[in-house]
């Protein structure tokens, strides 16, 4: 469903709520992997070798990463590695919320919150391709407000609102 301007809308349903804060898509890899295998082991999820890797990979990118750019990464590791493999891994990832598509430009990021199911909304730079996760309740708690107001059942909200970021506003 489109929304004015480029946002547009899908909702994961919130177990609990996360901070209200911004994230710029770039942190410690290695650590958010850690939190996601902790998770699983908390949720009881498989956290599968090519589940991993994929997650890996999207952690270790600085922005956000097209599952084609995966697959051609996984084949280094995976000469047999084929579209349905990473689409069943992107399907569990973002399944469990370790991860988001960003709708709009097609791509993935790592979660800045992966033990807490949440609804963000992002800003994503039109130059540059990064993408900022904005963690606060109030934005989907006003879209799921509005829906429910006008009697519209909602399954999923994503808001994603393309820009220019700071960064190259300023060069």
């Amino acid at each position: 469903m489109r929304v004015a301007g480029s946002a547009m809308i899908r909702m994961h349903m919130s177990a609990k709520p996360a901070h209200a804060t911004h994230h710029h898509h770039t942190h410690n890899a290695k650590g958010f992997v850690r939190e996601v295998a902790t998770a699983c082991t908390q949720r009881g999820l498989r956290l599968t070798e090519i589940r991993l890797q994929v997650l890996e990979l999207i952690a270790a990118s600085d922005k956000p990463v097209k599952a084609y750019d995966l697959l051609d990464r996984l084949k280094d590791a995976r000469s047999n590695a084929a579209p349905p493999t990473v689409y069943r891994a992107l399907d569990f990832l973002i399944d469990n919320g370790f991860i988001h598509k960003l709708q709009s430009i097609n791509a993935y990021v790592s979660c800045h919150h992966p033990s807490v199911v949440h609804q963000v909304p992002f800003l994503i730079c039109d130059v540059c391709e990064s993408a900022t996760e904005i963690c606060d309740e109030r934005v989907s708690g006003m879209l799921a407000d509005q829906a429910r107001t006008l009697g519209f059942r909602a399954r999923a909200q994503t808001l994603e609102v393309h820009g220019v970021c700071r960064h190259c506003s300023t060069h």
